[in-house]
């Protein structure tokens, strides 16, 4: 069976696109919280029943319901799954590993890239709201200038796309996930990839890591 998957970079490194595609062609699961935190109050289970009272309050579900979660959902035995957002600090890291895998092959791979390149890549980015289509104006402009190839709306930047607010949460990201990727590389368990090249290039060594 394929590894487990845990994917580790900052925003806009590429993660959801290199995520659909495994997704696609290697059979992979993607792990939502935010969807199964929603599937297990849809099901109305006593998790979900617990879940739904903490949303209800306003409160944050904390790390202890996400594994929770993880462990009701996840047939680790039986299904490759990705890790997509989780874990994001280095306590989550390790319960995550002696809570969930449990010693179940894995792999944490870690979407390396210049800073200043992601700035120029995410303060680029433009949407669809409608179609859900992601557009750059430096690597993927629309056929015709802030206009959706497929449904024809306007494209919009969000708020936070912006390059001061991106460069702050960059760094925000380096302070929490620096420890993340030093404990996964501790393990041998930490895969380095460039995801400043295209993403063709970068599936190919995601390929590699999969069928090594």
């Amino acid at each position: 069976m394929n590894p487990q998957l845990i994917l580790l970079g900052a925003p806009g490194a590429g993660k959801g696109t290199q995520a659909a595609r495994l997704v696609s062609e290697f059979d992979y699961s993607h792990i939502s919280t935010g969807d199964l935190l929603r599937g297990e109050v849809a099901k109305g289970s006593e998790l979900g029943l617990r879940v739904k009272a903490i949303m209800d309050a306003g409160d944050l579900v904390d790390d202890g319901i996400v594994l929770e979660l993880l462990q009701a959902n996840c047939d680790l035995a039986n299904r490759a799954y990705i890790f997509d957002g989780f874990p994001r600090n280095i306590e989550q890291a390790k319960a995550l590993d002696s809570q969930v895998l449990k010693g179940i092959n894995a792999k944490a791979v870690y979407f390396e890239m210049d800073l200043e390149v992601l700035v120029e890549r995410i303060s680029n980015r433009r949407i669809a709201p409608k179609s859900g289509e992601i557009y750059n104006l430096v690597s993927r402009r629309p056929k015709t200038d802030g206009i959706c190839d497929l449904s024809g709306e306007e494209l919009l930047q969000r708020k936070d796309d912006n390059s001061d607010t991106v460069r702050n949460r960059m760094n925000i990201f380096r302070e929490t996930n620096g420890p993340v990727i030093d404990y996964y590389e501790g393990q041998n368990a930490l895969v380095r990839l460039d995801a400043s090249e295209g993403q063709d290039k970068v599936f190919k060594k995601l390929s590699e890591v999969i069928n090594s």
